[in-house]
This record gives structure tokens, C-alpha cells and sequence, in this order.
């Protein structure tokens, strides 16, 4: 599901007065997934598309990467980096090809948002590849997508067939001179391949590991070349800004993070989707807009940014949802994989589903991740089972701190933040599990038991 209202009731969160809530909604990813057969080239161009590209290859590849970098877009992807810096760190004159990379592998559990904007309008990616290609120098571009989803596979080939045909690709784009072939490129489902040089790795034949860095791809990406590596949002959207310009795109948001994106809200909410607002949106408005949690039951705990960051309870609901927000108040947006859970819900049980995901992920590259994500899933579910002791809990906080920062990529932090911010906020949950020699939670109550963890991200 995707909500989507009119662009004119959008406004900057917190500003200028009370919004309803719908008003605080900002398609312009999403406007018309809702649409017959929105994938399709024809479907694009009556919505503008591929406008913005003409404006792009107007101007000099430098005033482009100004113009982006000027308009405050960050990347989507979970970090946040500015994407207009990330292209200018690209050295000219160097003699060597230029490659773009758009990272598709969306595995984070809870997120879902590249997946159905490719699946719905994957258009914008193509035409936001052509833009970033042109700004960098670049005549090669690969999407490397998420190999199990092959409907989604499909329809990006033939996206990418109708921009062929159409002159968007290939030789002398619209007249510009500029060449440029893409490629989409399908892994075979490894969480780790999500890290950008694993994903290098992957791409160039090897095992998906991450390296060792410096250099960054920047430098030395792909084989070796000048890469720059970015999230399918993120470059998604881009056109939109160079067609209405990058006051309008920094007219939404907060001043920090600027401009619309997607939020996935999922779990135990009346209604979950993707919802396409502003920056600096809270939960409690997205919430609003949702029909709350499922009747009847309250919020417990929910994660802002996907699984990998640390978890919020009931009193973050008015934390502003961008990059400052959050993390001043102890998390990270990460993917802005919204998942809420209610007071049915084990903690343990979903921390250890968690960590069982990860510690199956981890490419064991590295010690701490590679260990020590296996001896907390063995106490976790020792505690989880009643068969744990109190020292379990400092030994579980004490490998997690062992992992966190000192992993080479961020897989060990991200298994690391369920442990500890569980442990912040529910520490009674683990001791009850403890003392009463096992969970305390009634099965019967709770939809997150049974063979299937679906509302977790993971498979049980």
C-alpha cells in the first residue's frame, strides 16, 4: 500500500502553524504508482519524465554536481552522506573510466521501499542514472538488484530496453554527446552484498566481502576505478530536483535534510505501506495517517531505521524522523524502515530473531562479527528459553560492545544495536525471562509466533 496526496499540501514539518496529517505528504516518487501500468515509458513521459534530464545536459557537468550538492540531497541509502559531495569526490582528468553504481540489494529487515519504487516507476532511476552519469563523467552505470526478486528484475530490463529504444541510453543521448550503457546486474542474495564494496566485490566476479579502506571507491571503486556508489533513492531522486528546481526540493524537509523520501512502516499498524513525506515527519503523524496500531493494542517499541539501528519505545514518537533527529535521541534513520510492535510482542524474541539473521549473514571476514554474533544468538536463546543466568545479560551487553566499531563494515554494528538499546529499555523483559525460567508472553496473543516472524523482517 502507498498513500499519496496533492504536492501543494506539503509543507516543512513544524512550521508555520498545525497541518493535518495528510497534508504533511509529499509524493513525488510515488505519485502515480497508483496509476495502469505506472512502470511503463509512456506512463513517465506524461508526468514529466525525463524532463529534468534535458535541463541536466544543458549544464556543465560541474554545475550539476553543484546544483544536487547545493540542494541538500543526502543519500537514502542509510548513512546520509551528501550525494552532491559524494559525485564531486570523483577525480577529473585522470584518465581512467568513470563508473556509476546504484546499489538495489535492499535486504535490511523491515525495509521496503527501493524494491516497490523500482517495481512502480523505474523510470526514475534510469533517468536520475543518465543525470548522476553525465555529472561524473561516466559511461557505464550497473544496478545491482536483489536477485530474488524476479518480477522486479524483469520489468527493469525492460525499462531499461524502452530507454534504448527511446534515446535516453546508448550513443549521443539526446543529441548531448554523452554515451552511456547500463547494466542490470542480479546478486544471489547475500544481506552483506548491501555494503558498497562487497557489493564491488560481487559485481567484479569475487566473493562479496568488504575491503579494507582506504581507498574508497571514489578512488579506487570498481576494478579499480573511480566509482561512486548510491542507493536507488537517492538517485531516483534527482530528476525531480533538476526539473523543479532545488529551492523547492530544500522547501520540504528540515534545514539539515532537506526534501521528501519514503518511509516503510510496517508491523502491527492498522494500515502498513510506504509513505513518501518530508523529512522531519514524526511517527506519531505517520501513525495518524496509518489508523494507528492494530485496534486495541498499544506501541511497545519500533525501530526508526531498519533492524541494524537501535530501537525507540512509545516515548520517541515525536522524534523528528531525519538524520540529526534521530540521532541526537540515541538512533539512526538508517533505511527509514519503520517497524512497530506492540505490547503482545517478546523483546528477546525479536532481538534473537534478529541476531540469528545476522550472525547467518555475517561473511566472517572479520573476528568480532564473525563470533561473536554466534555466541549471542546461543545466549539468546539460552535466555529466551529460561535456561539463562544474570551474568548473560552483562556477557551479552559486553560482546556487543566487542563488535560495535570494531567490525571492518557496518553489519557488526548493526547486529550490535538490538543488544544494547534492547537491554536499555527492557531490561526487567530479559531478567523475567530469567527468574521465570522461560518467555512470559502468552503465544496465543501475539502474531509474531509461530514458523514465520513476518512482522520481524526474518524468517523464524
Amino acid at each position: 500500500m502507498t498513500v499519496a496526496a496533492e504536492h501543494e499540501g506539503a509543507s516543512r514539518p513544524g512550521a508555520g502553524g498545525e497541518a493535518s496529517p495528510e497534508k504533511l505528504l509529499a509524493p513525488v516518487l510515488s505519485a502515480f504508482w497508483d496509476q495502469p501500468e505506472s512502470w511503463t515509458l509512456e506512463t513517465y513521459r506524461r508526468h514529466q519524465g525525463y524532463d529534468g534530464l534535458r535541463r541536466a545536459l544543458a549544464m556543465a557537468p560541474d554545475d550539476v554536481i553543484a546544483y544536487v550538492k547545493d540542494s541538500g540531497l543526502r543519500g537514502r541509502g542509510g548513512a546520509g552522506f551528501p550525494t552532491g559531495m559524494k559525485w564531486q569526490f570523483i577525480p577529473q582528468g585522470d584518465g581512467k573510466p568513470h563508473y556509476l553504481v546504484v546499489n538495489a540489494d535492499e535486504s535490511e529487515p523491515g525495509t521496503c521501499k527501493d524494491i516497490p519504487l523500482l517495481f512502480a516507476n523505474p523510470h526514475s532511476l534510469i533517468e536520475g542514472i543518465v543525470i548522476a552519469c553525465h555529472a561524473i563523467r561516466s559511461n557505464h552505470a550497473f544496478i545491482y538488484l536483489r536477485g530474488e526478486v524476479v518480477p522486479v528484475l524483469r520489468r527493469l530490463h525492460e525499462a531499461v530496453r524502452e530507454a534504448y529504444a527511446a534515446g535516453f541510453l546508448g550513443k549521443n543521448i539526446l543529441g548531448s554527446g554523452l554515451d552511456l550503457d547500463v547494466i542490470v546486474h542480479a546478486g544471489a542474495g547475500a544481506y552483506i552484498c548491501g555494503e558498497e564494496t562487497a557489493l564491488l566485490d560481487s559485481l567484479e566476479g569475487r566473493r562479496g566481502q568488504p575491503r579494507l579502506r582506504p581507498p574508497f571507491p571514489a578512488v579506487a571503486g570498481l576494478y579499480a576505478c573511480p566509482t561512486v556508489v548510491n542507493n536507488v533513492e537517492s538517485i531516483a531522486s534527482v530528476p525531480a530536483i533538476m526539473l523543479r528546481g532545488k529551492d523547492w526540493f530544500r522547501s520540504m524537509g528540515t534545514e539539515k535534510s532537506p526534501g521528501f523520501t519514503l518511509y516503510s512502516l510496517s508491523g502491527h499498524v492498522a494500515r502498513p505501506g510506504q509513505y513518501e513525506a518530508p523529512l522531519g515527519i514524526t511517527l506519531r503523524q505517520l501513525l495518524d495517517m496509518s489508523g494507528g496500531m492494530r485496534r486495541g493494542h498499544r506501541l511497545k517499541f519500533w525501530t526508526p531505521g531498519g533492524s541494524s539501528t537501535p530501537m525507540f519505545t512509545d516515548e520517541h514518537l515525536d522524534v523528528p524522523l531525519d538524520y540529526e533527529g534521530v540521532g541526537a535521541a540515541g538512533s539512526m534513520l538508517g533505511t527509514k524502515a519503520l517497524q512497530c510492535f506492540d505490547e503482545t510482542t517478546c523483546v528477546v524474541r525479536a532481538v534473537t530473531r534478529w541476531t540469528e539473521f545476522y550472525a547467518h549473514e555475517s561473511c566472517g571476514k572479520c573476528t568480532p562479527c564473525r563470533e561473536g554474533t554466534y555466541w549471542l544468538v546461543q545466549l539468546l536463546r539460552d535466555i529466551e528459553a529460561g535456561k539463562g543466568a544474570m551474568g548473560d545479560l552483562d556477557k551479552i551487553d559486553d560482546i556487543a560492545d566487542n563488535i560495535n566499531g570494531k567490525s571492518f563494515c557496518a553489519l557488526g554494528d548493526g547486529a550490535a544495536s538490538p543488544i544494547y538499546s534492547s537491554l536499555k529499555y527492557f531490561r526487567e523483559e530479559y531478567e523475567q525471562h530469567i527468574t521465570g525460567r522461560g518467555c512470559p508472553f502468552d503465544p496465543a496473543k501475539s502474531t509474531l509466533w509461530g514458523d514465520n516472524d513476518a512482522h520481524l523482517g526474518v524468517n523464524a
